[in-house]
């Protein structure tokens, strides 16, 4: 594999640091080259860690583009990656000239690249904005600036994203803290806590804030000290703000520095206040100095740092916030040893410049790949972009399966919520009744999936149930293979309702793989024999939850203490939920007084379950906790999975539990609880109109009891996850990648 980086030379900071460790990391894998514009350190230092570099001086664009066009075609270079204005526009008129696929590295917003400059915003800015659109392929510099790129209509499906990776081999510095400090003129005794920022001190990094924010945390505890290494435009302005603020004294500014190991080995604690960020080196380099970690939450900083276990987060310009984190860290000399060992264990495991060395080849073979075998396309259809969490993740385990089955595949996804889903899943996906849309994707798929859930029901609508019928018939009608994938079949009440299901079913659909036994009894009432039928498990079980530390930071946020005992409720209204609200509330009770479990009240769709929860809280005796925001799936799943029984009427509260081996009771709204918790043996359960105090108290604890029994618990999961293999089965028929 040959590769042509293109780049202006002119680089500093972040995004020089990333293309040298890059580069260097690639070039005894693969043939790269680098050609830059300019001359000057960012080349010397290049060829000093052995990158092949290349410059061509001058300003006469079109004549350097006529000497790259003619090495590219001598050479027979692979793909074209490019960065920054000038980098991306010569990229983007060679491809032109030698049909090679271009990617591009977004190491920055490149509306605020030039913050503060607005010839340089109006000139380079708007080549590189151009010059992006033109390009095939883009790389963000994290998860979160891929999400920005999708927000700008970029397709998803032609992203990648990439972390900032840093060498985590052990350093020594140069000096220890005393001696960096006294080189610095920062007076400080070692009774004193230093916080500290290395960055350019212009507007996007925001260091206002920080100052204001010490001086708050300072207030309260004197020790605390300041130091700020970097250069920039800002300085005097930041200078003049500590000495308004009175704590010029405690504020040392050092300048820029090169000799970053003793930096950050003098702090106890490492800051960012950006207020726009891809994924900052500073944060690497400050874990692997072991330093706890206050930051703005923005771009991708939020990968890295847990807020409250391995460091904090605030809004960005929030002093008040910066303030009391400090403060906490300050305070507390055990806590930033505890904080600083998680975030240079995790950075070490997932943030490493090999995982980063590791990841751009993968996205170089992706990319060739796509270039010569394209790319099928798969149709998905479902409940989805709803706020629902069960839905949701109903979503996210179908594609799991299918990118397991054949990464290269591309994906178009009915959705209420387009933008939402393209952002979450990187996929394509358009108005869920966006009828011409949907018969354009059928035309171009090689299969469609109407994917999971209780799709084909009237009990919530008759409209429902007509519009999934059409897209199994209009999919097959226009060519593609369908398949209905961990479905639940009915209650469908209404007679012709019936007779149009099976109609459709029996004309229409060449598999359906069959969440619960009911489904397959439903189906069978119906008639429906044609299509290939096979009793599987709900899709979702496969999905794994959050890293332990992810799910530690939620619950320290909402002042949950973990490793402690609690019982999960996951309510919703329902005709006749109010009624049985206060039965609900003295189980509750009960829980906390019997066996000391603190209730905590989740949501699958927020929206709905709070209200509902209210109704319970509102009623209760004892300490309880109410989650009142969505979470991704895998931390709904690490939520419930810390819970020591799990009390649902939502089915995906009982999947998502029971998928961790959590015991279960469910309150019956729809015979589909009841026919999951009988499938996996989980077998407490009393029907909503029929539930009192007593009998939910005798439930619990049966729970309780059950829970004792670790083999059984074990036997469920293994049977629910065996089963759900059978729908990995029936999705490798139809998405096996190209030979």
């Amino acid at each position: 594999m040959k590769v042509l980086h293109l780049i202006s030379g002119g680089d500093t900071g972040g995004a020089k640091t990333h293309v040298h460790s890059l580069l260097a990391g690639l070039t005894p894998r693969i043939t790269v080259r680098m050609v830059c514009f300019t001359e000057g350190p960012f080349t010397q230092e290049a060829r000093a860690l052995g990158i092949d570099t290349l410059v061509l001086p001058g300003r006469n664009f079109f004549a350097n583009l006529q000497k790259l066009t003619r090495m590219v075609q001598e050479e027979g270079y692979d793909i074209l990656h490019s960065h920054g204005a000038r980098g991306n526009m010569m990229a983007a008129f060679l491809a032109k000239r030698t049909g090679l696929p271009t990617v591009s590295t977004v190491h920055s917003d490149y509306r605020l690249d030039y913050l503060g400059r607005p010839l340089s915003r109006l000139t380079y800015g708007t080549i590189n904005t151009i010059a992006l659109r033109k390009l095939n392929y883009r790389i963000g510099v994290s998860d979160a600036m891929v999400d920005l790129l999708i927000d700008r209509h970029f397709d998803p499906e032609r992203l990648f994203s990439i972390y900032n990776g840093l060498d985590f081999t052990p350093r020594t510095p140069a000096m220890d803290r005393a001696a960096f400090l006294r080189s610095v003129g920062m007076d400080a005794g070692e009774e004193c806590v230093i916080a500290g920022i290395a960055a350019r001190l212009n507007p996007v990094k925001d260091i206002a804030t920080l100052i204001r924010g010490f001086a708050r945390a300072h207030a309260q505890f004197p020790a605390l000290r300041l130091l700020i290494a970097g250069d920039g435009e800002e300085i005097a302005n930041l200078k003049a703000l500590a000495a308004s603020l009175g704590v010029a004294d405690a504020v040392c500014f050092a300048g820029w520095l090169s000799d970053t190991d003793s930096f950050y080995n003098a702090l106890d604690i490492n800051t960012l206040t950006s207020i726009s960020e891809t994924f900052p080196y500073a944060l690497t380099e400050g874990a692997r100095a072991g330093l706890p970690t206050v930051s703005s939450q923005v771009g991708g900083v939020s990968y890295l740092i847990d807020h409250g276990a391995n460091g904090f987060l605030f809004p960005p310009g929030d002093d008040k916030a910066l303030a009391g984190h400090l403060l906490t860290l300050a305070r507390d000399a055990k806590l930033r040893k505890t904080m600083g060992r998680k975030l240079y264990e995790k950075a070490k495991r997932e943030f490493s410049i090999e995982a980063t060395i590791q990841r751009q080849l993968e996205i170089y073979e992706a990319i060739l790949r796509y270039e010569k075998h394209g790319r099928d396309q798969v149709v998905i259809c479902g409940a989805y972009g709803r706020g629902n969490a069960g839905d949701d993740a109903i979503l996210l385990a179908i594609l799991r399966e299918l990118r397991s089955i054949n990464p290269d595949l591309s994906f178009q996804v009915f959705s209420r919520n387009p933008m939402d889903t393209r952002r979450t899943y990187r996929v394509n996906a358009f108005y869920t009744f966006h009828f011409w849309r949907a018969v354009r994707c059928f035309k171009k798929a090689k299969f469609f999936i109407n994917g999971g859930g209780s799709l084909m029901q009237d009990v919530t609508s008759y409209r429902s149930l007509w519009f999934y019928l059409w897209t199994l018939a209009a999919a097959k009608r226009h060519g593609c293979p369908v398949i209905m994938y961990g479905c639940g079949i009915g209650p469908i009440h209404n007679p012709r309702n019936r007779q149009r299901t099976a109609r459709v079913m029996n004309r229409y659909v060449d598999a359906i793989t069959l969440r619960d036994p009911d489904s397959q009894k439903e189906l069978a009432a119906l008639g429906v024999t044609r299509p290939r039928i096979a009793l599987s498990a709900d899709t979702t079980v496969s999905l794994p939850p959050a890293p332990a530390d992810v799910v530690d930071g939620i619950l320290d946020s909402h002042g949950i203490p973990v490793g402690g005992k609690y019982i999960g409720f996951v309510l919703r209204p329902w005709p006749g939920f109010e009624e049985k609200a206060p039965a609900i509330a003295a189980a509750a009770d009960y829980a906390y007084e019997t066996y000391g479990y603190t209730p905590v009240f989740f949501p699958i769709e927020p929206r709905l379950d709070v209200p509902a929860a209210q109704r319970v809280t509102q009623r209760l005796h004892v300490p309880y906790h109410l989650f009142t925001e969505a979470y991704t799936a895998a931390q709904t799943i690490g939520i419930l999975s810390r819970m020591q029984l799990v009390v649902s009427m939502r089915l995906h509260g009982l999947i998502f539990a029971g998928s961790q081996g959590v015991p279960l009771v469910g309150i019956v709204y729809d015979q589909k609880v009841s026919s999951f918790l009988s499938y996996v043996g989980q077998d407490l359960y009393e029907d909503l109109p029929a539930l009192t105090p007593e009998g939910l108290k005798t439930l619990i604890d049966q729970a309780v009891s059950r829970g004792r029994d670790t083999g059984f618990l074990t036997q469920s999961v293994d049977r629910l996850r065996q089963m759900e293999r059978v729908n990995r089965e029936v999705l490798e028929e139809y998405a096996a990648p190209h030979p």
